[in-house]
């Protein structure tokens, strides 16, 4: 069944949104409509104010605003000569809640995916490298999501290091394979950064 015009758009729209299906965009939709326009108006100036003030930082790619550094880089506690590297934004703040991480991030946005078109042109492993140059940086952890796609673009991160010389590590099994570290408890993901192990090359890869 189809709505009239603007009902439907809205509709549609928000069934664009990852993990809403039809069903969901209709509830959501509805409920929008039924809503005083305040809570509507006040949702869609949020969406704005977002896209409008929130950008990457120039230099990990995590999120931030006014088009500077993010909160971690500027933050001078921060030991500069670690790094995490994540596949999203969400899972730095996975990461932070734990407790257990001091040093500084690096986002890929996303994770090596042929098959979906996430190739190593679209991951940010080229700013990696040199940041790892220019920066004395002493240890890159690798806290990818422990799934096939994850533990790709693992090897990837250290085939790209591995001539720089920089110690590489992965972080150590607690989290199911298959999960994602967006949704890991603080206390199993603390647990495998505290366990994280070298990246060592398959045996049949040498």
């Amino acid at each position: 069944m189809s709505y009239s015009g603007a009902v439907q758009e809205l509709i549609d729209q928000l069934g664009r949104l990852p993990g809403i299906g039809p069903k969901s965009a209709q509830r959501v939709a509805f409920y929008l409509l039924r809503c005083p326009p305040e809570d509507a108006n006040r949702l869609a100036g949020a969406i704005a104010e977002a896209k409008a003030r929130v950008s990457y930082c120039p230099k990990c790619f995590n999120l931030a605003e006014q088009g500077g550094l993010c909160a971690v880089c500027r933050d001078p506690a921060r030991n500069p000569r670690l790094v995490c590297v994540v596949e999203d934004a969400q899972d730095v703040v996975a990461v932070e809640r734990t407790g257990e991480f001091a040093g500084r991030y690096h986002v890929l946005q996303g994770a090596f995916s042929p098959i979906d078109g996430v190739g190593v042109d679209q991951l940010r492993l080229k700013e990696l490298l040199e940041r790892v140059t220019d920066e004395d940086i002493t240890e890159v952890i690798v806290a990818t999501n422990p799934n096939l796609e994850g533990e790709a673009t693992a090897m990837l991160v250290h085939k790209y290091l591995k001539p720089a010389g920089v110690k590489v590590t992965r972080i150590a099994s607690g989290l199911p394979v298959g999960g994602d570290l967006e949704y890991a408890d603080e206390l199993t993901l603390g647990r495998a950064l505290e366990g994280r192990r070298s990246i060592e090359e398959p045996q049949n890869a040498r």
